[in-house]
C-alpha cells in the first residue's frame, strides 16, 4: 500500500515519538494499519531499549511526591546516560508522571511499579521504552524510598534536581526540619548516631587507622590511643547528632536539636548516580556524543 498520508504520518509519530520516516516506513510495512505500525514499532524500541540497557546511566533527576496528609513521601531516582537528556523535556515529561503516579501505585516493588498504569493507560515500562526510542538514551528508574510517617513530623528538602533529603522530626518544627534537611544535603552524614553506623564501616576504618599509626613507630599503646582518637573523630564527622551544624559551627546538631527540645527519628538522604561508576568522559566527548546521535 502507497497511499500513507501526511496526517497518519503524524499521528502515528504522536503516538510513538519516532522519527517521520520511521514512521512512513513502518506503515507502508503495515500497509497503512496504524495499530499493527504501533505493534511493530513498540517491539522494534524493545529491542533498542534492551542494547542500551547495558549502558550506564549515571545522569538524571531526583524527584520527591508528598501525600496531601503529609504522611507518605516518595523519593525517586531516574537515571539517564547524559546531563542533556536530564535536561529534555521528553524526560522531564516521564520524570513529572512518574513522581505524580507513585503515591498511588508504588507498593514496595519497583517491578510492580514498573507494571502498573499511567493516566496514559501504558504502563509505566512501556512508557520508559518509548521515551528510550526518543531519547536514544538508555533511562530506567533506578530505585524509590519511600518514607511513611505516623503521628510526627516530616519535613524535605530539594537541593535543585540533584539531592534529595526526608527528615523524620518527633515534633513538629517546620524551620528547624527545613535547617536539618539543608544540613544533611550538605554535609551527608552516614548514619543518625554511632549506634547506626553498619559495624562494617568501623571495622574498615579501624583497619585504615591501624594501618597508618603502625607507621609511626610507637608503642603499641600509644598506638591504641591514637586509632582510638581517630576513630571518636571519625564517628563525630559521619552522624548526623555529632556533626557540627553547618549553619553555626560553634554548635552541634544534638545541641541544636536539645534547643528547640525536638529530636530526629530518621532521615534519608539520595543523590544522583551515587554508588554507580561512571564512564572517564570529558564534556567536548559528550557534546559529540549528541551531535552524532
Amino acid at each position: 500500500m502507497s497511499n500513507i498520508t501526511a496526517q497518519m504520518v503524524k499521528e502515528l509519530r504522536d503516538r510513538t515519538g519516532a522519527g517521520m520516516m520511521e514512521c512512513k516506513k513502518a506503515l507502508l510495512e503495515a500497509s497503512g494499519d496504524m495499530e499493527k505500525a504501533v505493534e511493530e514499532m513498540r517491539k522494534a524500541g524493545q529491542a533498542k531499549a534492551d542494547k542500551k540497557s547495558s549502558r550506564i546511566a549515571a545522569e538524571g533527576v531526583l524527584t520527591l511526591s508528598v501525600s496531601e496528609d503529609n504522611k507518605i513521601a516518595n523519593m525517586i531516582e531516574i537515571n539517564c546516560e547524559t546531563d542533556f537528556v536530564a535536561k529534555d523535556e521528553n524526560f522531564l515529561e516521564f520524570v513529572k508522571t512518574i513522581s505524580e503516579v507513585s503515591l498511588q501505585n508504588y507498593n514496595g516493588s519497583l517491578d510492580d511499579f514498573n507494571d502498573s498504569k499511567c493516566t496514559s493507560g501504558k504502563t509505566i515500562e512501556e512508557t520508559r521504552l518509548e521515551l528510550v526510542s526518543k531519547v536514544g538514551e538508555n533511562v530506567k528508574i533506578r530505585r524509590i524510598q519511600s518514607i511513611a510517617n505516623d503521628g510526627n513530623y516530616m519535613g524535605h528538602y530539594m537541593h535543585g534536581a540533584k539531592i534529595g533529603v526526608v527528615v523524620i522530626l518527633e515534633k513538629e518544627n517546620e524551620n528547624l526540619a527545613k535547617d536539618i534537611c539543608m544540613h544533611i544535603a550538605a554535609m551527608k552524614p552516614l548514619a543518625l548516631n554511632s549506634s547506626e553506623i553498619p559495624q562494617e564501616d568501623l571495622d574498615k576504618e579501624r583497619e585504615i587507622f591501624s594501618a597508618q599509626a603502625k607507621e609511626s613507630g610507637k608503642p603499641d599503646d600509644i598506638i591504641q590511643k591514637m586509632v582510638d582518637g581517630k576513630m571518636k573523630k571519625y564517628i563525630s564527622e559521619v552522624t548526623l547528632v555529632d556533626q557540627s551544624f553547618v549553619k553555626d559551627s560553634e554548635i552541634s546538631i544534638n545541641k541544636l536539636l536539645e534547643k528547640h527540645d525536638n529530636s530526629v527519628l530518621l532521615f534519608y538522604r539520595l543523590e544522583v548516580g551515587e554508588g554507580i561508576e561512571k564512564k572517564d568522559e570529558n564534556f567536548a566527548d559528550e557534546v559529540m556524543a549528541q551531535i552524532k546521535k
